[in-house]
């Protein structure tokens, strides 16, 4: 065998490799690391023998003592459902009215519509319920259906303009411009009328002619004074709260061919418990109205 060599500083066995000079050690591992490797080896075994680890063609390894997270979750799901029950059953049985006057109820409806609205709701709200063009804030008070719970309540149930459900709740503008209802001058009138009732700097002139247009064929819907029609689903126009902008392009292109937004309808999807608690949530935020 030939001569083991040595490091003549440290006197540490050397592998014979050299670099530059440089000699390469053989220095052994510390026994306390190689005893905890060689546990982690013999744990990671004793692990995929008791838990399911292995992936086989049709599945995996079921492990011997039988655990696997999907029975552990409907476990944990089914514990939380039992120790809900009581206050659940409790809302199934109340008004909404009832939860708002009893403090645990209110409490206990308001967490629940708060998990329902961030697994639903906030794709299109915003997780703070801020809204964004073509959705609206649910944390102001302009409420183009209306803002009490029975009407939130309705809106959630049956959805706007969701042609699924046939109790939804419908409205549709006429698309003036595209349909030759208006002539390109009188969509710039009824602009500038729109721009000056919601305190907007508008052409006067243009803003007198619009306004007989606007009284013609809009304040059927709208308001004479653009007040909006919540029988009808019609937007209020005099006030600072636009869904799909508030410019003169805004206004014009939504005369001309307006977009019309749909929500669909939660009952099929939620149970009527949970709607109770979303529409409690909602009228929580801050715009919530009081029942007429």
């Amino acid at each position: 065998m030939p001569d083991i060599q040595r490091d003549e500083i440290s006197g540490t066995e050397t592998t014979g490799h050299e670099w530059d000079g440089i000699q390469e050690l053989n220095t052994p591992l510390p026994r306390w690391w190689l005893w905890t490797f060689y546990a982690t080896v013999i744990w990671g075994l004793g692990y995929t023998i008791a838990y399911p680890a292995w992936p086989m063609i049709s599945g995996a390894t079921t492990g011997v003592l039988g655990w696997n997270s999907r029975t552990q979750i409907a476990l944990e799901q089914a514990n939380a459902k039992a120790a809900q029950a009581s206050m659940v059953s409790r809302i199934e049985a109340a008004s909404l009215d009832e939860i708002t006057k009893d403090a645990d109820l209110l409490q206990f409806a308001k967490a629940g519509g708060a998990a329902a609205f961030k697994v639903n709701c906030v794709q299109c709200h915003g997780s703070g319920a801020a809204g964004a063009p073509g959705y609206p804030n649910l944390n102001d008070d302009d409420w183009i259906w209306g803002g009490s719970l029975e009407a939130i309540q309705t809106t959630l149930l049956h959805g706007i303009r969701y042609a699924q459900n046939p109790n939804t709740r419908d409205s549709q503008m006429p698309r003036f411009g595209v349909d030759g209802i208006l002539t390109p001058v009188q969509i710039v009138q009824v602009t500038e009328h729109v721009l000056a009732i919601s305190g907007q700097e508008a052409d006067a002139a243009a803003a007198q002619a619009g306004s007989v247009i606007f009284a013609e064929n809009c304040a059927a819907c709208h308001g004479a004074s653009g007040e909006g029609n919540r029988d009808l689903g019609s937007p209020a126009l005099a006030d600072a709260i636009w869904l799909y902008g508030s410019d003169r392009v805004a206004i014009a292109q939504q005369i001309t061919d307006p977009t019309m937004g749909v929500m669909p309808a939660w009952s099929p999807r939620l149970d009527a418990t949970s709607v109770k608690q979303l529409a409690v949530y909602v009228h929580s935020l801050g715009g919530g109205e009081p029942t007429p």
